[in-house]
C-alpha cells in the first residue's frame, strides 16, 4: 500500500495533534521552507528565522519519535519554492496514494491548497488543526439573530463552553470583565522582571537567507537568537510568565515605558501562533497559578490575561474567516497617504513613535498598546493607506500571521472596516500616551500644546481627524463627547488646529 503524504505548514507545529499519537508507517510528513512564504510580505529577519528554526526543530522532534519526514530547506536543490509546486512534484512521482493537510489559518494558503487538491489525481483529505477553542464559522453561530459582532458576547460564550473562571455557570468574582482595572501607568515603585530569553546561534540560516537574497527588515544578533522555538522553550516561557509576570499583568498590560520594553507581557504569541502551545493549556496553566497565589494574584489579573486568549484571539480569527476576502480591501476613511520613512528606521522626533518603531525593528515585537495607540493611532490620524499599514504590521512582528494581524490592524487599529469589528476608531491625542507611558518626557514636542512650533503632532492631528470625519463619526455614541468638546472651542482655535494639522501632514516625513 502506498503511503499518504501529509503536509505540515510552518504554523502547524502541534505535537499534540492526533496525527502524532503514534508513528504511522503509511504516512510521510512534508515540511518546506519556500521563497513563496518568505517573501509574500517583507518580513522581519527574526520572524523568518524564528519560523525556519522552529520548523527544523519540529521536524527533528517528530523524526525522533519515529515519523518519516521530508524536509525541504530553502537551499535544497529539489525545492521548487512553492507549496503547490512541491506537493504536485512529489505526488506526480507515483510514490504516494493519498494527500492530507490540516486546515490552514490564512485565506491565501487555504485557497491555494483548495485549488491544488481540486485537480490532484490522488484522494485528498482535510483535517482540523486541533488548536483553536472555536470553529472557523463560530461567528455566525454565536451571533445568530444579532446585528453586531461584539467581542464581549463572544468571549462569554467561549468561557461558558470551556467552563473558564466560572462557578456554577457564573463568573468568579461576579464580573465577566475587569478591563476597567487593567489601564494603569507603570509607577516608579514597580519594576518588571527581566524577560526570559534564549540563546541560539542562527548564523547558518542567516547565510542561507543572504545567499537566497530574501529581502528582510529589522536587525538581529545571529549568535544570540532570543526567541523560543521549541515546545520545551515555549513551556519554559509560559512557566516564567505565570511565576513572575502574571501577578501584575492585568494592572499594567496597557502601560508603556522606555526602560521596560516587555513589562509583564507573556510574549507567548509566536509560540501559540505556530502552535507550539495550545490556547487551552496556556489558559489552564495560568489559572492554576492564580489558584495557587490567590492572595497575591487578583481576579482582575488572571481575567485580563484569559480575555486576551479566550476572547480577543479567538474573536479575531472568527472575524477574519467570516469577512475574507473582501475584508482586506475595505477602506472606510478612503485613506491614501504612504507610510512615512521613519517606520523603517525610527528616525523621528516623536519620542513615542521612535521608541515603538525602534523596539519593533530590534525585537520583532511590541505589545498591543504600542501597536494600537502609538503606531496605529498615528497612521490612522495621518490618513495612511490601510494596505500599507497592514503590510508593515504583517512583516515586522514575529507573531504576525494574517488571520490575527489583519483584523487587529485593519479593523481595530485603522477602523478601515467601518465598524465591523470595533465599536469606534481608537484614536487619541498626546494626552493618552502621556497618561500611559513616560514617552512624552524629554520629547522634542510639547505634549500639552495643540498649536505652535513644537506642539505635539498627536494633538492637532486628533482634532483634525475628528473634524474631517464628522459626517462618518458624529452619530457614534462612544465618541459623541469628543464632538461636544470640539464644539466648545472658539472659531479661532479651531482654525489654528486645522492649520497646524495641515502643516504636519504636509511635512509628515520631517516629524
Amino acid at each position: 500500500m502506498k503511503p499518504t503524504l501529509r503536509l505540515i505548514l510552518g504554523d502547524q507545529l502541534n505535537i499534540q495533534h492526533s496525527w502524532f499519537k503514534s508513528p504511522a508507517s503509511a504516512a510521510v510528513y512534508l515540511m518546506m521552507e519556500v521563497r513563496e512564504e518568505a517573501t509574500y510580505a517583507r518580513h522581519h529577519i527574526q520572524k523568518v528565522i524564528a519560523f525556519f528554526v522552529a520548523m527544523r526543530e519540529f521536524a527533528a522532534e517528530i523524526e525522533r519519535k519515529g515519523f518519516k519526514v521530508i524536509y525541504l530547506t530553502l537551499d535544497d536543490t529539489q525545492n521548487l519554492h512553492s507549496l503547490s509546486s512541491n506537493i504536485e512534484h512529489l505526488l506526480n512521482s507515483g510514490t504516494y496514494g493519498a494527500f492530507e493537510y490540516q486546515l490552514p489559518d490564512e485565506y491565501r494558503v487555504d485557497r491555494a491548497l483548495s485549488d491544488l487538491t481540486a485537480h490532484l489525481s490522488v484522494p485528498t483529505r482535510v483535517v482540523d488543526s486541533e488548536h483553536f477553542l472555536t470553529e472557523r464559522d463560530s461567528l455566525s453561530r454565536i451571533f445568530r439573530g444579532r446585528k453586531r459582532y461584539v467581542m464581549e458576547h463572544f468571549y462569554r460564550e467561549v468561557r461558558k463552553r470551556y467552563d473558564i473562571l466560572l462557578e456554577e455557570g457564573e463568573p468568579i468574582g461576579g464580573k465577566w470583565n475587569y478591563d476597567a482595572e487593567n489601564r494603569n501607568r507603570l509607577p516608579d515603585s514597580v519594576v518588571p522582571p527581566a524577560p526570559l530569553t534564549f540563546s541560539r546561534d542562527v548564523s547558518e540560516i542567516v547565510d542561507v537567507l543572504e545567499r537566497a537574497k530574501i529581502p528582510t527588515i529589522g536587525t538581529l544578533s545571529p549568535k544570540n537568537f532570543p526567541w523560543p522555538v521549541t515546545r520545551q522553550e515555549a513551556l519554559e516561557t509560559l512557566e516564567y510568565f505565570c511565576k513572575h509576570c502574571l501577578l501584575h499583568f492585568g494592572t499594567y498590560q496597557d502601560a508603556m515605558h522606555t526602560a521596560h520594553r516587555f513589562l509583564f507581557h507573556s510574549r507567548l504569541s509566536f509560540s501559540m501562533n505556530v502552535k507550539l502551545l495550545s490556547p487551552l493549556e496556556v489558559i489552564q496553566r495560568s489559572i492554576k497559578e492564580w489558584q495557587k497565589q490567590q492572595r497575591q494574584i487578583t481576579i482582575s489579573q488572571i481575567e485580563g490575561f484569559v480575555r486576551q486568549i479566550a476572547g480577543w484571539r479567538e474573536f479575531m480569527r472568527a472575524i477574519y474567516w467570516s469577512q475574507m476576502p473582501e475584508y482586506k480591501e475595505l477602506n472606510y476613511f478612503e485613506h491614501t497617504r504612504p507610510l512615512p520613512g521613519y517606520f523603517w528606521n525610527a528616525k523621528t522626533k516623536m519620542n513615542c513613535v521612535k521608541h515603538a518603531v525602534k523596539q519593533s525593528l530590534e525585537e520583532a515585537y511590541a505589545h498591543h498598546i504600542q501597536r494600537l495607540m502609538v503606531t496605529g493611532n498615528f497612521t490612522l490620524l495621518t490618513g495612511i493607506e490601510p494596505a500599507a499599514v497592514n503590510e508593515w504590521y504583517l512583516g515586522i512582528y514575529a507573531d504576525a500571521l494574517e488571520w490575527v494581524q489583519l483584523p487587529n490592524t485593519h479593523g481595530m487599529s485603522q477602523f478601515a472596516d467601518g465598524g465591523i469589528l470595533a465599536t469606534k476608531p481608537y484614536v487619541s491625542s498626546g494626552n493618552y500616551i502621556n497618561k500611559m507611558s513616560n514617552y512624552c518626557s524629554g520629547c522634542f514636542y510639547n505634549q500639552k500644546a495643540r498649536t505652535g512650533e513644537k506642539a505635539c503632532p498627536f494633538n492637532s492631528l486628533y482634532w483634525d481627524f475628528m473634524r474631517r470625519n464628522r459626517a462618518r463619526l458624529e452619530t457614534n455614541p462612544r465618541i459623541g463627547m469628543a464632538y461636544r468638546t470640539f464644539d466648545k472651542l472658539s472659531p479661532e482655535e479651531k482654525k489654528a488646529i486645522e492649520r497646524q494639522a495641515a502643516h504636519y501632514l504636509e511635512t509628515i516625513e520631517e516629524l
